[in-house]
């Protein structure tokens, strides 16, 4: 974490310097909802104090308990760009195995362990699979909020009464909000917007407004969900853990943090065609019976009912996250976004949805941003849609399929219907790199290169996230993970893996040109900013850092900066013999290349260390010169 740069603070760092909002009658965007993907948009947009951002919910106060709890490895790497990974870590759950049980057939109904099995392949991320309670994660963010400079907060109590988007290109949209307790036209307050973004649930009022609809299966199956403190004698309760019985359904078991407390995803009734959980009058008692049922012969004695709630098991999807009609994408530019539930819902139990739901407004934030900050012209918000949609497409998909054979029958000797639980086992372990959250591939588009030169970083997918390794940091051999220096910040990466000719050749050539008048840095970063406040340069060398000094970089690697023109010493790393970066990502060790990061972690290209022309062409397609 780098502070002080302009001028010496006293106090916690994390706390920025506030800066006075701006005084207009239109607000930049307006987020409706404060669930997990409408927080991650604004604690994104709260970093720049130039946006003026308003983020409205329902609901009276902060969430409490309960909800979602799962975070996936992606999400703990997007975490970390927001400086709170660590913190999550601490409290957190770690699902480190899973664990799977059938039953035996025999006379006693009882039930057997038939595999244990990592929950994630090893290597995937540095990061864990961790669970911890959705208001925890909404904690975070609430304060990377208030401390950032625009000091944003929630207006609570507030519901979406109606939007209007307007036909003139250039006219805010605008939307009437109202108190949740006020009546007729009482306390109705109206808002002009140049952007708005739905993150509204699954009933959406923003969905509604811009006509879209949620599409897909209907619901077939109940379930119940509960938190619960119990004693009990199964010897898997603090292991993820999957039953399935001979008759009774199947459970879901998660460890919850502290120690103690458990999460039970019990399978119910099969619901009628046109029947919903709510006609089904489930108790608190009755989940507790049919758990107690399915772990027969252990016991369970429930001693507290922290949270619980039931729910139906159903697919759904809009055809786009935004206001432009399909086909209109040249004529029009979008102004009304969706996002999370509002957009995309399914089962809760392999882990995705707040997971997905925030990785859709990461995705979404930092391109408001760009848009905002005059970085990048408005074409570049249709990509929000295109890249989202089809991702949440991926997860109805995969998700459809888990959910059949998790409430399938097991197959036994007398009933061959089923499912044979090691097909389970065996699906579970084949979507592993999908329910971490790490299998997400944007297809080649103006923002994701067409990977030409995959070959130079071939563990680096283009269109596939920045899989970070170890380096060791040049200037004060800090071994960390590369990964981590990218932050929430709007910023593009861009890394330079040296070649075997190190500081010379086309490595020396390139960082030249970068610092030139012709580069993108120069014609991408506005006059006043600094040299890195569009672009962030860095450079892995292999060489030992023992056998470097930080007077041999070039000046794109050690930059002045700031109102004091100090030096940058955190641009450079070598390689950890330990774990070195150009063996675990398969990294042209001769020829080197450059590797560009969106600012959303994902890879946009791989190039070759001379490829000067192309970093300047793509660049072009997407911002705007000085």
């Amino acid at each position: 974490m780098q502070f002080h740069l302009n001028g010496f603070r006293t106090g916690a760092p994390d706390m920025q310097e506030a800066v006075p909002a701006s005084l207009t009658d239109i607000v930049d965007v307006l987020i409706v909802g404060c669930g997990p993907a409408g927080l991650t948009l604004a604690a994104q947009l709260a970093a720049f104090p130039e946006i003026s951002t308003r983020i409205v919910e329902r609901k009276a106060g902060p969430l409490e308990l309960g909800q979602a709890d799962g975070i996936a490895c992606r999400t703990m790497e997007m975490f970390n760009a927001f400086g709170f990974a660590d913190r999550v870590e601490r409290e957190a759950y770690w699902v480190n195995e899973t664990t799977f049980w059938k039953p035996v057939d025999d006379a006693g109904h009882r039930i057997i362990r038939h595999g244990r099995i990592p929950d994630t392949e090893e290597g995937l991320s540095e990061f864990p699979h961790v669970i911890l309670n959705q208001a925890r994660v909404h904690d975070f963010y609430l304060e990377k909020m208030r401390n950032a400079p625009t000091r944003l907060k929630p207006d609570y109590g507030l519901r979406l009464v109606d939007l209007t988007v307007p036909e003139e290109l250039d006219a805010p949209v605008v939307v009437r909000l109202q108190p949740v307790d006020a009546e007729g036209e009482e306390g109705i307050e109206t808002i002009r917007a140049r952007y708005v973004v739905g993150c509204d649930g699954a009933r959406s009022g923003v969905r509604a407004c811009i006509g879209r609809e949620l599409r897909g299966d209907s619901a077939n199956q109940a379930w119940g969900v509960m938190d619960v403190l119990a004693y009990t004698d199964f010897p898997d309760i603090r292991l993820k853990t999957a039953i399935h019985s001979a008759n009774e359904g199947s459970i879901l078991i998660i460890p919850r943090e502290g120690g103690y407390l458990v999460r039970l995803y019990v399978e119910l009734d099969k619901l009628a065609a046109d029947e919903r959980v709510s006609s089904k009058n489930i108790t608190q008692d009755r989940l507790v019976a049919a758990a107690q049922r399915i772990l027969h012969p252990y016991t369970l004695d429930v001693k507290q009912v922290a949270w619980w709630s039931v729910y139906e098991i159903g697919q759904r999807l809009t055809d786009k996250f935004d206001d432009v009609p399909a086909g209109e994408e040249d004529n029009r530019l979008p102004r009304v976004f969706i996002a999370g539930d509002a957009c995309h819902t399914h089962s809760p139990k392999a882990g995705q949805g707040m997971n997905v739901s925030m990785q859709d407004t990461f995705n979404l934030g930092w391109k408001l941003a760009a848009v905002l900050r005059g970085l990048a012209g408005a074409e570049l918000l249709h990509s929000y849609s295109a890249e989202r949609q089809a991702i949440a497409q991926e997860l109805i998909d995969f998700d459809r399929e888990f959910a059949r054979m998790f409430s399938a029958k097991p197959k036994t000797a007398e009933d061959d219907d089923g499912i044979d639980p090691a097909e389970f086992q065996r699906y579970f372990i084949r979507q592993g790199r999908f329910t971490a959250g790490t299998a997400t591939r944007y297809a080649a588009s103006r923002l994701t290169g067409q990977g030409q030169d995959q070959a130079l970083a071939g563990g680096l997918p283009v269109g596939m996230r920045f899989h970070s390794a170890p380096v060791i940091r040049l200037a004060d051999a800090k071994p960390m993970q590369l990964g981590h220096v990218h932050e929430a910040d709007g910023r593009w990466r861009i890394y330079l893996f040296a070649g075997a000719e190190g500081l010379g050749g086309d490595f020396a050539a390139l960082c030249d040109w970068l610092s030139s008048a012709d580069s993108p840095v120069h014609r991408h970063t506005p006059a006043a900013a600094d040299v890195d406040a569009v672009f962030d340069v860095r450079a892995v060398f292999q060489t030992s850092h023992q056998a470097m000094s930080m007077d041999e970089l070039p000046e794109i690697l050690w930059p002045q900066k700031g109102r004091l023109g100090l030096r940058d010493y955190e641009k450079a790393f070598c390689v950890d013999p330990a774990a070195d970066i150009y063996d675990m990502r398969a990294i042209d060790r001769a020829r080197g290349c450059v590797v560009v990061v969106r600012p959303d972690q994902y890879i946009a290209e791989v190039l070759p260390l001379d490829a000067r022309e192309q970093l300047k062409r793509y660049f072009a397609g997407l911002l705007t010169c000085r």
